[in-house]
Protein backbone atom coordinates (compact mmCIF):
# COMPACT_ATOMS: atom_id res chain seq x y z
CA UNK A 1 0.00 0.00 0.00
CA UNK A 2 3.09 2.34 0.69
CA UNK A 3 4.29 1.84 -2.15
CA UNK A 4 1.33 2.62 -4.67
CA UNK A 5 1.24 5.86 -2.47
CA UNK A 6 4.79 6.95 -2.95
CA UNK A 7 4.23 5.46 -6.71
CA UNK A 8 0.71 7.66 -7.16
CA UNK A 9 3.13 10.93 -5.13
CA UNK A 10 5.68 11.05 -7.71
CA UNK A 11 3.36 10.50 -10.69
CA UNK A 12 1.67 13.40 -9.54
CA UNK A 13 4.63 15.50 -8.58
CA UNK A 14 6.67 14.10 -11.24
CA UNK A 15 6.08 14.78 -15.29
CA UNK A 16 6.34 12.24 -17.73
CA UNK A 17 9.47 13.50 -19.10
CA UNK A 18 11.14 12.92 -15.59
CA UNK A 19 10.25 9.07 -15.12
CA UNK A 20 8.62 6.11 -16.37
CA UNK A 21 6.06 4.99 -13.18
CA UNK A 22 3.83 8.06 -13.97
CA UNK A 23 3.02 6.46 -17.93
CA UNK A 24 2.44 2.95 -16.48
CA UNK A 25 -0.09 4.40 -14.19
CA UNK A 26 -1.52 6.42 -16.57
CA UNK A 27 -2.08 3.36 -18.74
CA UNK A 28 -3.10 1.55 -16.16
CA UNK A 29 -5.93 4.39 -14.80
CA UNK A 30 -6.87 4.73 -18.81
CA UNK A 31 -7.57 0.91 -18.71
CA UNK A 32 -9.60 1.12 -15.51
CA UNK A 33 -11.42 3.87 -16.59
CA UNK A 34 -12.07 1.64 -20.64
CA UNK A 35 -13.55 -0.84 -18.35
CA UNK A 36 -15.72 1.41 -16.22
CA UNK A 37 -17.07 2.40 -19.04
CA UNK A 38 -17.60 -0.47 -20.81
CA UNK A 39 -19.59 -1.85 -17.68
CA UNK A 40 -21.48 1.36 -17.76
CA UNK A 41 -22.26 1.17 -21.21
CA UNK A 42 -23.06 -2.56 -21.10
CA UNK A 43 -25.47 -1.72 -18.06
CA UNK A 44 -27.26 0.94 -20.16
CA UNK A 45 -27.85 -1.26 -22.62
CA UNK A 46 -28.96 -3.93 -20.54
CA UNK A 47 -31.66 -1.65 -19.00
CA UNK A 48 -32.63 -0.24 -22.25
CA UNK A 49 -33.11 -3.99 -23.84
CA UNK A 50 -35.13 -4.99 -20.58
CA UNK A 51 -37.11 -1.70 -21.25
CA UNK A 52 -37.79 -2.69 -24.46
CA UNK A 53 -38.40 -6.35 -23.81
CA UNK A 54 -41.03 -5.00 -21.13
CA UNK A 55 -42.77 -2.86 -24.03
CA UNK A 56 -43.00 -5.89 -26.35
CA UNK A 57 -44.67 -8.07 -23.94
CA UNK A 58 -47.14 -5.40 -23.10
CA UNK A 59 -47.82 -4.66 -26.61
CA UNK A 60 -48.36 -7.91 -27.46
CA UNK A 61 -50.77 -8.83 -24.70
CA UNK A 62 -53.05 -5.11 -26.01
CA UNK A 63 -52.58 -6.84 -29.36
CA UNK A 64 -54.00 -10.49 -27.84
CA UNK A 65 -56.55 -8.32 -26.34
CA UNK A 66 -57.56 -6.48 -29.04
CA UNK A 67 -58.00 -9.21 -31.83
CA UNK A 68 -59.84 -11.18 -29.00
CA UNK A 69 -62.31 -8.48 -29.24
CA UNK A 70 -62.90 -8.01 -32.71
CA UNK A 71 -63.08 -11.96 -32.93
CA UNK A 72 -66.01 -11.91 -30.28
CA UNK A 73 -67.78 -8.95 -32.44
CA UNK A 74 -67.22 -10.78 -35.24
CA UNK A 75 -68.48 -13.42 -33.62
CA UNK A 76 -71.53 -11.56 -32.44
CA UNK A 77 -72.32 -10.05 -35.85
CA UNK A 78 -72.24 -13.48 -37.14
CA UNK A 79 -74.52 -14.62 -34.74
CA UNK A 80 -76.99 -11.91 -35.07
CA UNK A 81 -77.17 -12.73 -38.59
CA UNK A 82 -77.92 -15.76 -38.87
CA UNK A 83 -80.54 -15.17 -36.33
CA UNK A 84 -81.93 -12.23 -38.58
CA UNK A 85 -81.76 -15.27 -41.40
CA UNK A 86 -83.81 -17.77 -39.29
CA UNK A 87 -86.24 -15.45 -38.03
CA UNK A 88 -86.98 -14.31 -41.59
CA UNK A 89 -86.64 -17.99 -42.97
CA UNK A 90 -89.70 -18.70 -40.30
CA UNK A 91 -91.79 -16.05 -40.88
CA UNK A 92 -91.65 -17.30 -44.94
CA UNK A 93 -92.11 -20.51 -43.54
CA UNK A 94 -95.33 -19.71 -41.76
CA UNK A 95 -96.45 -17.23 -44.14
CA UNK A 96 -96.37 -19.89 -46.95
CA UNK A 97 -98.40 -22.36 -44.44
CA UNK A 98 -101.36 -20.29 -43.45
CA UNK A 99 -101.72 -19.55 -47.51
CA UNK A 100 -101.79 -23.36 -47.65
CA UNK A 101 -104.20 -23.65 -45.11
CA UNK A 102 -106.09 -20.51 -45.80
CA UNK A 103 -106.61 -22.44 -49.07
CA UNK A 104 -107.58 -25.86 -47.80
CA UNK A 105 -110.09 -24.32 -45.49
CA UNK A 106 -111.37 -22.62 -48.60
CA UNK A 107 -111.66 -25.59 -50.42
CA UNK A 108 -113.24 -27.12 -47.61
CA UNK A 109 -115.91 -24.49 -47.34
CA UNK A 110 -116.83 -24.59 -50.58
CA UNK A 111 -117.04 -28.16 -51.22
CA UNK A 112 -119.01 -28.45 -47.64
CA UNK A 113 -121.62 -25.57 -49.14
CA UNK A 114 -122.09 -28.11 -52.25
CA UNK A 115 -122.05 -31.14 -50.65
CA UNK A 116 -125.01 -29.49 -47.85
CA UNK A 117 -126.36 -27.87 -51.04
CA UNK A 118 -126.08 -30.96 -52.70
CA UNK A 119 -127.91 -33.15 -50.30
CA UNK A 120 -130.77 -30.95 -49.32
CA UNK A 121 -131.66 -31.07 -52.88
CA UNK A 122 -131.60 -34.54 -53.50
CA UNK A 123 -133.53 -35.91 -50.42
CA UNK A 124 -136.35 -33.78 -50.53
CA UNK A 125 -136.63 -33.69 -46.68
CA UNK A 126 -135.90 -29.91 -46.67
CA UNK A 127 -136.04 -27.45 -49.81
CA UNK A 128 -135.48 -23.84 -49.01
CA UNK A 129 -133.11 -20.81 -49.99
CA UNK A 130 -131.53 -17.81 -47.77
CA UNK A 131 -130.31 -14.71 -49.02
CA UNK A 132 -128.36 -11.94 -47.08
CA UNK A 133 -129.41 -8.42 -47.75
CA UNK A 134 -127.67 -5.36 -45.92
CA UNK A 135 -128.51 -6.51 -42.58
CA UNK A 136 -131.03 -8.51 -42.95
CA UNK A 137 -131.52 -12.66 -43.41
CA UNK A 138 -134.38 -13.74 -45.16
CA UNK A 139 -135.16 -17.35 -45.21
CA UNK A 140 -137.82 -19.71 -46.87
CA UNK A 141 -137.69 -23.27 -46.17
CA UNK A 142 -139.93 -25.82 -46.78
CA UNK A 143 -140.75 -29.36 -45.13
CA UNK A 144 -141.54 -32.32 -46.91
CA UNK A 145 -142.68 -34.87 -45.47
CA UNK A 146 -141.88 -38.16 -47.43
Amino acid sequence: MNKRREMWQKCVWITPDEGEPCVQSEKAAIKIQSWWRGNMVRRTLLHAALRAWVIQCWWRSMQAKMLEQRRRLALRLYTCQEWAVVKVQAQVRMWQARRRFLQARHAACIIQSHWRWHTSQTRGLIRGRYEVKASRLELDIEILLT
